[in-house]
C-alpha cells in the first residue's frame, strides 16, 4: 500500500485515497468529500494504483546501499523511509522480495470492481414528494449574490426529471438527469439576471423503483411559476429540513399529488376572467388578514400596501385565443375596479405589479392615472421589494 492508493473498507461502504500512514498499522483515508479517516491495514483493500504510486528506491546510486549507509542517509524523507522499511520488513516476513510484495498489492487493482450500494430507504417513503430549492450563497447580500438550484428527492423511488421553458406555444429542453432516492441534485447556479429566465418552469417527472417491484407511479406535468422579487427579500428564506442554512423551499409533487398552480409568490390575485367586477387584494406580509373583516379592522389597516399582480397569468386561466389587446383590457379592467374600490380611502398605497415587458401595460396606467385619478400620485414601487416593473399609487 503506497499513497495515492484508491482503497475500499472491507467491514463497511466506501473508500477513498490513501493520504498517510500513522504508525506501522494505521492508514489515513481520505473520502469524496476531503476527511482522513485512521482505519487498520486489515480493514482496507487496494482497488486500484498505478507506477507513479509505487516506492521506488533512491536513484543516487544503482547499487543497494548497506544497512549503516540507509541509516545515515540525510536526503530521504522520513514518510519515503517509513514507507520503505514498512514494504521491506512486510517482503522479509513473508519470503518474498520488495518487487513481489508491491505486486501482490496490487493484485486487486486487475479486478473489476461492480459492486454498487443500494441507495437508502425509510419507512413510509413510498410516495414521491420532490421539491425545487433556491439556496443564497451569501444571505447577507441578496442583491448582489448568486443562488444555488436544487432538485430534492424525499422518497425512496428513483426521480427522471425533464426541465422546460416556455416561449410563447414553444417548449426548449433546458435539463434533464435522475435524482436517487432521498437524495438532492444541484442543478445550475443563476444569478438575479438569470431570473426572468427562469419566470415559467415545466417539469416532467417519471418515478419508479430498479431493483424492487413497486407501485406505478403515473407521470407528472408541473409548472412552476418564479416571481423574482422574492429573491430580494431575506424573509423568503427560511429553514428546511434539507439544508443547513435557510433556503427558498416548495414542492412540486407532495405524495404522489402534481402541486397545482405552483407558485414561489406566495400573495397571487384571484383570476379576473370569471369575476372581473372583484380584483382581491394580496394578504399583507408577513401576517395573514383573517377571511372576514369587519369595517373597522379595515380602517385600522388602512396602512397595509395593496398588490395587484397584472400579469396576464395571474388574472386568466389561460391566454389561448386572445390577443394582445383583449389581454390589456382585462388587466386595464382590473386597474380601474382596484382605484374606485380604494378611492375614497385616503391615505391607501396600491402597489400594481406590471412586469418590464415593452412597457406597453405601465405607459396604459400613467396615462389612466393623469386622465382619470389626478387627485392620486404615483412613483416607482421599491426594487428591493418588487424589482422592475411595479408602481405605487397613493390616494389622495
Amino acid at each position: 500500500m503506497n499513497i495515492g492508493d484508491k482503497v475500499r473498507f472491507l467491514n463497511t461502504t466506501g473508500g477513498g485515497r490513501i493520504a498517510g500512514f500513522q504508525g506501522k498499522d494505521l492508514v489515513l483515508v481520505c473520502d469524496d468529500d476531503g476527511f482522513e479517516i485512521p482505519t487498520l491495514r486489515s480493514e482496507i483493500v487496494v482497488i486500484e494504483t498505478d507506477n507513479y504510486n509505487l516506492v521506488r528506491k533512491p536513484m543516487a546510486s544503482k547499487e543497494r546501499p548497506s544497512t549503516h549507509e540507509a541509516d545515515g542517509m540525510s536526503h530521504t524523507s522520513i514518510k519515503a523511509a517509513l514507507a520503505a522499511h514498512a514494504v521491506a520488513a512486510s517482503a522479509a516476513d513473508g519470503g518474498l522480495s520488495t518487487e513481489d510484495s508491491v505486486e501482490d498489492d496490487s493484485e486487486p487493482a486487475d479486478k473489476d470492481i461492480t459492486f454498487q450500494p443500494r441507495p437508502l430507504e425509510r419507512r413510509g417513503a413510498d410516495q414521491v414528494n420532490f421539491y425545487i430549492g433556491f439556496l443564497p450563497v451569501d444571505s447577507r447580500s441578496l442583491s448582489q449574490t448568486e443562488f444555488e438550484v436544487y432538485l430534492i428527492n424525499d422518497s425512496n423511488l428513483y426521480v427522471r426529471f425533464l426541465l422546460l421553458t416556455q416561449e410563447g406555444e414553444q417548449y426548449s429542453l433546458r435539463h434533464e438527469g435522475l435524482v436517487l432516492p432521498n437524495q438532492k441534485l444541484q442543478l445550475d447556479t443563476i444569478g438575479h439576471s438569470d431570473l426572468p429566465q427562469w419566470e415559467r418552469l415545466t417539469f416532467q417527472l417519471l418515478a419508479y423503483k430498479t431493483d424492487k417491484p413497486f407501485a406505478l407511479k403515473s407521470p407528472m406535468n408541473i409548472t412552476l411559476r418564479v416571481d423574482g422579487t422574492k429573491f430580494y427579500k431575506l424573509h423568503s428564506f427560511a429553514p428546511s429540513d434539507f439544508f443547513t442554512d435557510p433556503a427558498l423551499v416548495r414542492p412540486l409533487v407532495a405524495d404522489d399529488r402534481p402541486a397545482q398552480s405552483v407558485s414561489i409568490a406566495a400573495e397571487m390575485v384571484e383570476e379576473a376572467l370569471i369575476t372581473p367586477e372583484v380584483v382581491r387584494q394580496a394578504p399583507e406580509r408577513p401576517k395573514r388578514q383573517p377571511a372576514r373583516q369587519t369595517d373597522r379592522s379595515a380602517v385600522m389597516d388602512k396602512n397595509a400596501i395593496v398588490e395587484v399582480d397584472l400579469h396576464a397569468t395571474a388574472l386568466l386561466d389561460s391566454t389561448r385565443g386572445l390577443t394582445n389587446v383583449d389581454i390589456l383590457t382585462v388587466q386595464i379592467k382590473a386597474f380601474h375596479d382596484t382605484m374606485r374600490q380604494y378611492a375614497k380611502d385616503k391615505g391607501r398605497r396600491i402597489v400594481f405589479i406590471h412586469g418590464k415587458g415593452e412597457g406597453v401595460l405601465r405607459a396604459t396606467l400613467l396615462k389612466e392615472l393623469k386622465q382619470n385619478y389626478r387627485h392620486c400620485t404615483h412613483q416607482d414601487a421599491s426594487f428591493r421589494e418588487y424589482g422592475f416593473g411595479a408602481t405605487m399609487v397613493t390616494v389622495r
